[in-house]
């Protein structure tokens, strides 16, 4: 599955023709297809798809990752956690993106400054990280933990723009 990424603060962004768009899309619908394969359907050699597929990854515009349900590779909590910061969010958005349960981490307008995916192994694991690593830090105001119960769907084939 490819999964489209933020690039890093601060780059200058990839600027992406038809083709690139079209090669995105087909990883979209599947990661581990085969370079000659989608060079048929844009009209590229496998050497072209391999090589604008390297400066797509370099350049932080996707992900071939696997896609998994973490419940069912042995994580037994998943939860989204609504953040309220004081002062500065951004600071408190990189030392939550470090830490190695949480899934992603969104800037947000409305009722929470951060929305925060995390993964953990157990309800004991989700309580030791609220209470002892995220509401420590120095800008956590308050928190509202969403325990997921089941996840009921999940896509990336949403193509591009």
């Amino acid at each position: 599955m490819a999964r489209v990424s933020n690039r890093s603060a601060g780059s200058l962004p990839l600027v992406l023709d038809d083709v690139s768009k079209r090669i995105v899309e087909l990883l979209q619908e599947d990661g581990r297809r085969a370079w000659a394969s989608i060079g048929k359907v844009v009209g590229l050699s496998e050497a072209a798809v391999r090589h604008r597929v390297q400066r797509l990854l370099d350049a932080g515009v996707m992900q071939i990752v696997a896609v998994t349900d973490p419940m069912q590779l042995g994580f037994a909590r998943q939860a989204m956690i609504g953040i309220r910061c004081t002062g500065d969010m951004r600071p408190v958005a990189e030392a939550l993106a470090a830490m190695p349960e949480v899934d992603y981490v969104v800037l947000t307008a409305g009722s929470f400054d951060l929305l925060v995916e995390v993964v953990c192994a157990d309800e004991d694991h989700l309580v030791t990280l609220l209470n002892e690593r995220i509401r420590t830090l120095d800008g956590v105001a308050t928190t509202e933990t969403f325990v997921y119960l089941k996840l009921h769907g999940q896509r990336y084939d949403w193509g591009t723009r």
